[in-house]
């Protein structure tokens, strides 16, 4: 559909392969989904969770939000919740503000999900993005510790937005500055604008900055960090940030090449993959970190605890 070909592709971002949603596919069935895997995980039921945090810059529509549609779904009874949207930093904001809720004693478990169908929102004749977004949903399930836990758990975080950068990437209509109208829609409005240079540059610099103070805040540098793992965006964002980090690749998980950019779910995909391959395990420093539209910048310390 555009001009392009897998080897430019794959030399300029680092992806290889992409999921794509089925046509009858919402982003609240893949959050659902995904929810459930983890429940199923920790061994729990929906009725235990107090609060559901879903993250996404897709929702099924404007409202309700998809967190209620997912409750809905769990059959999660008493939960309350609600959608946070922070572009590809999502997934970061939400462990943070879920971690708070549970670190001030108000809730016990809160489930956060990252899930997107990007594919509804590309435009697949503007070859600057539809050769980036897949479509994918994950879940992490945040508890309070225990005394057995010897201090593993929520560390710290840094964010940061930047509302100067916004109209680098956005997607222009819908709103309420440009409501859907038949001349929107004809000036294809209603899909992903983004300018990659502007993007690129500060992505690069924004994700080793955060990541930098958040380590030296904390006494940290990158050679104490056992897993960092990024937004997965653009190969060479990932690697540019690590490489001044002075995290090695072997501490990096990379799997842009199978899902592409999933959006606010690449953090929990990246996530499960790290645990699936041995290298995230019980005591481990981990290091969340993404740059989203916006700008949003996040960063969020654990000491891994599962």
């Amino acid at each position: 559909m555009v001009d392009t070909t897998s080897q430019w592709i794959v030399e300029r971002t680092g992806i290889c392969e992409r999921r794509i949603a089925d046509p009858e596919t919402a982003t609240s069935d893949m959050a659902a989904e995904a929810a459930r895997a983890a429940l199923e995980q920790r061994g729990i039921a929906s009725s235990e969770i107090d609060a559901i945090l879903v993250c996404t810059v897709t929702p099924d529509m404007f409202f309700p939000s998809t967190a209620c549609l997912v409750q809905n779904r769990l059959g999660a009874r008493g939960a309350w919740g609600f959608d946070l949207v922070a572009a590809c930093s999502g997934f970061v904001y939400g462990l943070t503000t879920g971690a708070h809720l549970v670190s001030s004693g108000a809730h016990r478990r809160v489930l956060v999900i990252g899930a997107d169908t990007m594919s509804r929102i590309i435009d697949y004749t503007d070859r600057s993005t539809c050769i980036l977004f897949g479509d994918g949903a994950g879940a992490m399930l945040l508890e309070a510790s225990g005394e057995s836990d010897n201090g593993a758990g929520f560390i710290d975080f840094l964010g940061e937005i930047d509302g100067s950068g916004g109209d680098f990437l956005k997607m222009p209509a819908g709103g309420s500055r440009l409501p859907a109208s038949v001349e929107t829609v004809q000036q294809r409005l209603h899909y992903v604008h983004q300018e990659g240079q502007q993007v690129f540059k500060y992505a690069v610099k924004k994700m080793f900055e955060v990541c930098r103070d958040l380590l030296q805040r904390n006494g940290f540098t990158g050679d104490d960090v056992t897993m960092m793992i990024p937004h997965q965006a653009n190969r060479r964002i990932i690697t540019a940030a690590a490489e001044r980090l002075n995290i090695g690749p072997d501490r990096v998980l990379v799997n842009i090449d199978r899902y592409g950019n999933t959006t606010a779910a690449t953090i929990p995909l990246a996530t499960q993959d790290a645990i699936a391959q041995g290298r995230l395990k019980k005591g481990d420093l981990v290091l969340f970190a993404a740059v989203g539209a916006g700008y949003t910048v996040g960063a969020s310390l654990w000491r891994w605890a599962y």
